[in-house]
């Protein structure tokens, strides 16, 4: 679905990417781990068209995607559930959603509501309130099921469990886990290594702006030198 090649990215002059070959098939979770400022939220704004790369290539579908617009990869069906969530504070649950669907999913709106909150109950309770005054574990599913209702053929999630309590991390996961088995492909950005790749079919390992290592997940785990280094085993 997702084939990167030769990606080369930054800011201005700095380049923080360094040539990324990175491939997302259908029905995958595919991992991209990596400590704060190697690059995985570079990776995610080139994707989404937020930035232009230096060069390489984005192709989704068969498609070039470099060159488009923000909202025409949207309108393609990639989405991207961002870092921090950024949800609109001062709209209540129900809006937020709604706004999911602004460039694509609109005509289904009302049955993808249905299918968020499926996933989600929580948001059911919370329809009428205000975005701001949910819980973090809430104003995570809340940023996850407004990606949904743009009806995905992929879904980015960058840093998804960051900020949660333990707890509602592990519950993270298993929802994540959730949306995959109903048939949606994942590009996962991760920092929590151990419970990604618990979840992720493949994984890459970025270091310095270059993939450093990359394979299947439950191989990966089992590495020497991951297992040193990012899992501290």
């Amino acid at each position: 679905m997702l084939e990167i090649r030769q990606l080369h990215a930054g800011y201005g002059s700095i380049e923080i990417l360094r040539g990324i070959d990175l491939d997302v098939a259908a029905g995958e979770i595919v991992a991209v781990l990596g400590s704060n400022g190697v690059g995985k939220s570079t990776l995610n704004n080139n994707i989404s068209a937020l930035y232009r790369p230096f060069s390489g290539s984005i192709r989704f579908e068969g498609q070039e995607m470099v060159g488009l617009s923000s909202s025409e990869v949207v309108r393609r069906g990639l989405i991207h559930v961002p870092e921090g969530r950024r949800i609109f504070p001062n709209l209540n649950v129900r809006e937020n959603l709604e706004l999911g669907s602004l460039v694509r999913g609109k005509a289904r709106r009302v049955q993808n509501i249905e299918r968020v909150v499926g996933i989600f109950p929580r948001l059911k309770e919370r329809f009428d309130q205000l975005a701001g005054t949910l819980s973090g574990g809430e104003q995570q599913m809340l940023a996850i099921g407004r990606g949904l209702m743009s009806e995905p053929s992929l879904l980015i999630m960058d840093e998804p469990s960051l900020g949660l309590s333990p707890l509602l991390v592990e519950q993270m996961f298993e929802l994540i886990q959730r949306i995959n088995r109903e048939g949606m492909p994942i590009l996962l950005m991760e920092q929590n290594a151990v419970q990604t790749l618990a979840i992720a079919h493949r994984a890459y390992i970025i270091e310095n702006g270059e993939i450093a290592m990359h394979g299947k997940a439950s191989d990966l785990v089992r590495d020497p030198q991951l297992r040193k280094n990012y899992l501290g085993l």
